[in-house]
């Protein structure tokens, strides 16, 4: 069954918002940072996912996997066309 809510609409800066509850947020799984599409038809207004969320570096460096990709980031020495 799909979760809903009554909510209000409030002022947030010179725009309009509405907090998504949480059991709302887990039934459309969304997340912090997700993207969304917003549409307005007959019935009002229609919020959904439009892809994955953008990660944040800290998140990109919490599963990068060293041996996966290659290993270090970054040489520590001049390679090719950088020796002097």
């Amino acid at each position: 069954m799909a979760k809903r809510a009554t909510l209000t609409v409030q002022q947030w800066g010179n725009s309009l918002a509405v907090r998504i509850p949480a059991a709302v947020a887990r039934s459309a799984r969304f997340v912090v940072g997700q993207p969304v599409e917003l549409s307005v038809g007959e019935e009002g207004v229609l919020v959904k996912r439009a892809g994955r969320p953008k990660l944040t570096l800290a998140q990109k460096l919490a599963v990068f996997d060293p041996a996966q990709h290659g290993g270090e980031v970054m040489a520590t020495y001049r390679i090719g066309a950088e020796e002097l």
